[in-house]
């Protein structure tokens, strides 16, 4: 199953790209398992997921918690903190 991952703001810039369609691999249960994934990518990825604690994440744009599953996911959406202004 096809999954589109969204990136926003700083992650965006670094990777370098707003979007992508992946075939998760098999193995990738969790956002945490995807980020380090991500990271393996490539250094534009692991530049921009370096500090992936601070990432925060959306499936199918409800926001979770790291240790939440991907599986089904159509849409995962990768963004950094939020801050106030």
């Amino acid at each position: 199953m096809t999954t589109r991952l969204i990136y926003f703001a700083w992650v965006r810039e670094r990777i370098g790209k707003p979007e992508e369609d992946v075939e998760l691999p098999a193995g990738i249960e969790t956002v945490a398992d995807l980020l380090r994934w991500l990271k393996s990518r490539g250094e534009e990825y692991e530049h921009a997921l370096q500090y992936p604690d601070v990432i925060r994440v959306a499936i199918n744009q409800e926001h979770v918690e790291h240790r939440e599953k991907v599986a089904g996911a159509r849409e995962i959406a990768l963004f950094p903190p939020m801050t106030g202004g």
